[in-house]
């Protein structure tokens, strides 16, 4: 008996290799868009961050104690002070362009950037002892109701930024409020086209 043996041309067809094309390309998509995604998150981790970081400082400047610079005579008694810091008098660049796509390096210079408002009492960066010593991607800014001899009872900490430079700005803001003599922080923090 005599086996016939074919030799049979081995390889893949046309579309096979159309099918894996495709299917690598789908995944080379789905994996440009989780990197994308990825970055932009750790970029925002920044301005959550930062923001948690000036809330806590804003919490730790009511506690502390301040009373009146008089001396007090044998027997009496001053009235303790606590009260939130007073509102920034700039923000952190004080132009939102200085960092479009671009990071900002905070000046540590006496009177300038978080240091501006350390000669004026009880206001601003100087008050919460809040920096930012690398380069910064957002633009920061803290306000309070706070008036100069009034407690003050609410907080916003901000941060603005603009990742790829399109002059869409993306918000980040964190909220404060005083409650029972204690400021109470907000659990998230409001956000406006956080991937911008």
């Amino acid at each position: 008996m005599r086996m016939i043996i074919r030799n049979k041309n081995k390889g893949f067809t046309l579309i096979e290799l159309m099918i894996v094309v495709a299917i690598v390309g789908v995944l080379a998509v789905l994996a440009v868009v989780g990197v994308t995604k990825y970055l932009a998150s750790a970029k925002t981790a920044e301005a959550r961050n930062s923001l948690g970081a000036i809330g806590k400082a804003a919490a730790q400047s009511l506690e502390r104690e301040a009373s009146s610079n008089i001396v007090l005579a044998g027997g009496t008694t001053a009235a303790i002070n606590r009260r939130l810091c007073l509102s920034a008098t700039a923000p952190v660049p004080a132009n939102v362009t200085d960092i479009a796509d671009k990071k900002y390096q905070a000046n540590s210079s006496p009177t300038t950037d978080y240091n501006k408002d350390g000669a004026a009492d009880h206001t601003g960066f100087a008050c919460l002892k809040f920096s930012l010593k690398d380069p910064q991607r957002y633009q920061y800014n803290y306000t309070s109701d706070a008036t100069a001899g009034a407690t003050g009872s609410v907080i916003t900490a901000t941060a603005i930024g603009d990742l790829n430079g399109n002059a869409t700005y993306s918000t980040f803001r964190y909220f404060g409020s005083v409650q029972n003599g204690t400021l109470a922080l907000s659990p998230s923090y409001e956000e406006t086209n956080p991937d911008e």
